[in-house]
């Protein structure tokens, strides 16, 4: 299971890609889990699930570098955060990968997604019509993946429920490259913020993107 890529964003701020190559065995013998996590796993019936659960797990405890057990669970929103720490941190899975980002002073968020075309036939569901007549996302599948990535990556950083991709978060337009950023434009309860995203694309076809703020 190498780390495929892996970026100090800043002194407090780690992000990681791990292929994941392991059989679930392979996988359960990197950790200690407990009954409940092991109740969770169990309950993954399709076995992609299995490996994606455990690949982030194991990625996590690699990042942070240490034998010890990590108290992982997910608050009443969906959101991952670690028992007894102040550390953040955000989990992605697609297919052959896990990503993780690890924040020790700044709020998280990272999504990969496999590249697909089918993408388009949803895009009005998590676009605006304003979005969408941006020439870099509009028709352009590689754009489409950007902006889903951005605006998962901001869900995952918000972490709590009611925000709402099309109605809440707006892409500004931006110049789209293998590996670049973006702003875009939030509705928060407290009121609208900007935040940076910063993507990329992989060589076998993977989108990615997250954000620190």
């Amino acid at each position: 299971m190498p780390i495929v890529f892996n970026r100090k964003i800043d002194d407090q701020t780690i992000l990681a890609v791990w292929k994941i190559e392991e059989t679930e065995e392979e996988l359960l013998a990197s950790l200690q889990l407990k009954q409940h996590e092991l109740d969770v796993i169990a309950s993954l019936s399709n076995g992609k699930r299995a490996l994606h659960w455990l690949g982030t797990r194991v990625l996590l405890r690699t990042m942070l570098n240490t034998a010890d057990y990590i108290d992982c669970r997910m608050d009443e929103h969906g959101k991952p955060y670690l028992v007894n720490s102040d550390t953040h941190i955000s989990l992605s899975h697609s297919y052959d990968y896990a990503a993780v980002i690890v924040g020790k002073d700044r709020k998280v968020g990272v999504d990969i997604e496999l590249i697909k075309h089918k993408i388009k036939s949803i895009k009005h569901k998590f676009l605006s019509d304003v979005e969408l007549a941006q020439k870099q996302i509009g028709d352009n599948t590689d754009g489409l993946y950007v902006s889903w990535c951005a605006k998962e990556a901001i869900y995952k950083w918000h972490g709590k429920k009611g925000l709402e991709f099309k109605q809440h978060i707006h892409i500004k337009p931006f110049k789209l490259k293998k590996e670049g950023s973006l702003q875009a434009l939030v509705d928060l309860p407290e009121g609208t913020q900007e935040l940076t995203v910063s993507y990329f694309k992989t060589n076998d076809g993977y989108m990615l993107g997250y954000v620190v703020a």
